[in-house]
């Protein structure tokens, strides 16, 4: 999965938002545009979708999550405080259930 790349201890997480959506899911891999689909409740104003975003991922996760480009885009990049590849690759696994 070319969405996710390991920068020194943590992790970047290639995204593309889909805002007012009914619940948070991660809806699965966009090959073609190299990202993680993921549905949020909240619409894109005043900073609402990135927060929800930020406290989803960091709660999924157990580490801190911060935006790194796209703070305006519904494609966007996290970074995930020292976490490994092969453990979020799980998270995702296990929250697909």
């Amino acid at each position: 999965m070319e969405a996710v790349k390991i920068a020194g201890d943590d992790l970047l997480v290639d995204i593309e938002v889909a805002p007012r959506s009914d619940i948070f899911a991660l809806k699965g891999y966009n090959s073609w545009r190299k990202t993680l689909e993921v549905q949020i409740k909240s619409p894109p104003l005043k900073g609402k979708a990135n927060k929800e975003l930020i406290k989803e991922f960091s709660k999924l996760t157990d580490r801190p999550v911060e935006i790194v480009s796209g703070l305006k885009s519904r494609q966007k990049t996290l970074k995930i405080i020292r976490m490994s590849r092969k453990d979020f690759l799980d998270i995702l696994e296990e929250f697909k259930g």
